[in-house]
């Protein structure tokens, strides 16, 4: 399966995600439904890398990759803590939405951090996220 077909099940698990999320959240803290989901992502995550035998490359990762990689993990630490509580307050229908404007976000990154290439259909399919995203937020 290509880049597409993952990216397109990442969305269906993220809505997944916020729905379920949103039903589970009911009646704890948000901080507390942050921290049970984390464990079972960690639990989930490291058997698969066990169960396909992927662990023994762990010794062979460069001090950069490493950095890169808990930096991004705080930064979704973060994202979570925050999504949630956002989910906690708000209805979920408007949530997901503002969240995705972090799409807009790594398109304007990509192209300043990563040298990616703006091109005029990124920049209008960009807009429309977001104005989009604050359309949904407003309903």
């Amino acid at each position: 399966m290509g880049w597409l077909g993952w990216a397109l099940l990442s969305a269906v698990f993220a809505a997944a995600t916020a729905i379920l999320a949103k039903i589970g959240i009911k009646g704890i803290d948000s901080n507390l439904a942050t921290a049970i989901r984390t464990s079972v992502i960690l639990v989930f995550t490291w058997a698969i890398a066990l169960a396909l035998n992927q662990h023994h490359g762990i010794s062979e990762i460069s001090r950069r990759s490493w950095v890169f990689l808990v930096l991004s993990g705080m930064a979704t630490g973060l994202s979570w803590l925050c999504y949630f509580r956002a989910l906690q307050l708000g209805p979920a229908s408007s949530v997901a939405p503002v969240d995705k404007l972090s799409v807009v976000i790594v398109i304007v990154a990509a192209w300043l951090v990563l040298g990616e290439s703006m091109t005029p259909l990124k920049v209008l399919g960009g807009g429309l996220i977001a104005a989009g995203a604050v359309v949904l937020a407003l309903a």
